[in-house]
């Protein structure tokens, strides 16, 4: 039989390797995001032309290119610098909390937020029309609703998949909520 501190050494112990077994996960994940992003931007500047869309899925789906100043759905326009400062932060809260994701699902979740977030900021930083004022180059249009790019495709698969790991109770070490209620032993005792 062993007693409650070497189970909790144990715990500890096991936490940190499976910490060093997803944080390859999530800086691979936020790579390869951050890669094609800006691969595909490339390729958007290089093939498409502002105002000329061309349909893919009719006008459902279509290349469209433009240079967003704002946010999503272009809200917050003229006010890049802030945005910036913004997603700066968000990259630092992001990394910051990170480095505790224990979870397979959380670790995904996490390098698709970050490499979503660093493809943006990216071109927030080193696109014009200057430093830390640039415009995001978006170029899926999705039937005139908005117009995203791959980096938009990453936080919002991230944060759907946020959003199913919180509803099924499975917290970013990967226990379920239910793993931490007491139970009726517990509360008889």
């Amino acid at each position: 039989m062993t007693s409650p501190v070497d189970d909790d050494a144990r715990d500890a112990g096991a936490t940190r390797a499976s910490r060093r077994r997803v944080w390859p996960l999530l800086v691979l994940l936020a790579v390869l995001t951050f890669a094609a992003d800006q691969a595909s931007k490339v390729w958007a500047l290089g093939a498409l032309v502002p105002g000329a869309p061309r349909d893919l899925l009719g006008s459902f789906l279509r290349l469209n290119l433009i240079f967003n100043s704002g946010a999503a759905f272009s809200l917050g326009a003229g006010t890049t610098w802030l945005l910036t400062i913004v997603a700066v932060v968000i990259g630092v809260l992001v990394a910051w909390h990170a480095r505790r994701i224990v979870s397979v699902p959380w670790a995904v979740a996490g390098g698709l937020v970050l490499g979503g977030l660093l493809g943006n900021l990216y071109d927030r930083l080193f696109r014009p029309p200057s430093f830390g004022q640039g415009h995001v180059v978006d170029f899926l249009d999705y039937n005139g609703f908005f117009i995203g790019n791959v980096a938009d495709i990453a936080i919002v698969a991230a944060a759907i998949l946020v959003a199913l790991l919180s509803f099924l109770g499975i917290s970013y070490d990967g226990t379920r909520a239910t793993d931490h209620a007491p139970s009726e032993e517990d509360t008889h005792a």
